[in-house]
């Protein structure tokens, strides 16, 4: 009798090997799953104390540092939410300063609004992070019609190959989900100084979809940068201060020098109360320094305040601004949370609303490693 015959006539009789082979092929799979998530955990670990790779998800460059030095090292600078909380209180000077000719073409007295949930409803499947900074705005032009500006900002600091892409699928989204043609503007951030796209688009058998936008590039500023600190312009002063955040990258005494030089042109424009405590925010979000040297600033802060007989930052402001920083490190840690362990529950949440910026530190050190989520919190 064949083997054929076997087969069908005593099915019974092979069933064993069947089963023995499904087990064999379900345990092969599960142990090539778990060899490949071990290896992709060394080579981000490994990426992560070299620099070549951020924390998990889009972290805001928070890499852990060999020396473990008490901000974890200058380049953990946050570069994004001082842009966007710049770009809601000074919007009308923001595009005076970078996009003077789509500035010339808006009603000023009409109010603009920015559009936070239409633009959440297009980029939700995008990887937002600290990487770059946008804004949906709704304007008026002189001749009446209404306009949306989708803003574009590279904060990252490094050359992004998808940026020109990006640029140009967000601007189709808008426009196929809202029916309104939106002007696309960039600002990039970035040091690699020949790095400048200005369009995006391909041709496929006679027909041409391209994008142009405009560009402001931070480095174009480096050789004005006296220029930008006697600037009127909210953006002349935070583009100096972006550019000096740039250059004194772990560089804890350059930078102390920096920011005390900026601190003091602040005072010295008799701007009102709120505009320097904002720009002060902006200042103090971007330019990180150890513990020892802000002590050294808020002194200096002190007597400039005494001598010029101001009280733009007061002991209340101050603490108020410290809860801000932390609050802002809070949500950089669960969105990085969140990124690695998916949905969290509600005690994390607690957690971190009521934790210490040194409590916020050791955390953000502690998810380069640990492997469950109640493993970050046991410091």
């Amino acid at each position: 009798m064949t083997w054929f015959n076997k087969l069908v006539l005593t099915p019974a009789a092979i069933l064993p090997e069947l089963q023995s082979a499904a087990f064999t092929c379900l345990f092969l799979v599960i142990f090539h799953d778990f060899v490949l998530r071990v290896i992709t955990d060394i080579f981000r670990v490994i990426g992560v104390y070299s620099g070549f790779l951020p924390q998990y998800g889009n972290s805001a460059e928070l890499c852990c540092c060999p020396n473990k030095r008490e901000r974890m090292e200058n380049s953990n600078d946050h570069y994004d939410s001082p842009w966007k909380e710049a770009i809601e209180h000074y919007f009308e000077e923001f595009m005076s300063f970078y996009f003077p000719d789509a500035y010339a073409e808006i009603d000023w007295s009409k109010e603009h609004v920015f559009l936070d949930q239409e633009l959440r409803a297009v980029v939700q499947d995008a990887e937002l992070g600290t990487r770059f900074v946008d804004r949906l705005v709704r304007v008026t032009e002189l001749c009446g019609d209404e306009s949306w500006i989708y803003i574009h900002i590279e904060v990252q600091g490094t050359k992004q190959p998808e940026f020109a892409e990006r640029m140009f699928v967000y601007n189709y989204r808008i426009f196929d989900r809202y029916k309104r043609p939106v002007a696309s503007l960039a600002v990039l951030a970035d040091e690699n100084k020949q790095w400048k796209p200005t369009s995006y688009g391909f041709a496929v058998l006679g027909c041409r979809h391209t994008l142009e936008f405009p560009v402001a590039k931070l480095t174009d500023y480096e050789d004005k940068l006296d220029e930008l600190l006697t600037s009127d312009n909210a953006f002349g002063w935070i583009t100096a201060a972006h550019i000096l955040t740039q250059k004194t990258r772990t560089q804890d005494q350059e930078r102390y020098n920096a920011k005390l030089r900026l601190l003091r042109i602040l005072y010295d424009r008799h701007w009102d109360k709120q505009r320097v405590i904002n720009l002060f925010n902006v200042i103090d979000w971007l330019m990180q320094l150890p513990e020892w040297l802000n002590s050294q600033i808020w002194q200096e802060l002190e007597t400039i305040e005494e001598r010029k007989k101001v009280q733009y930052i007061t002991s209340v402001e101050r603490i108020g601004i410290a809860k801000g920083i932390a609050k802002g490190e809070a949500r950089l840690l669960k969105r990085q949370l969140e990124r690695r362990f998916g949905l969290l529950p509600e005690w994390v949440s607690e957690r971190l609303g009521s934790a210490k910026e040194e409590e916020l530190e050791a955390w953000s050190e502690t998810i380069l490693t640990a492997q469950t989520l109640e493993a970050v919190f046991r410091v």
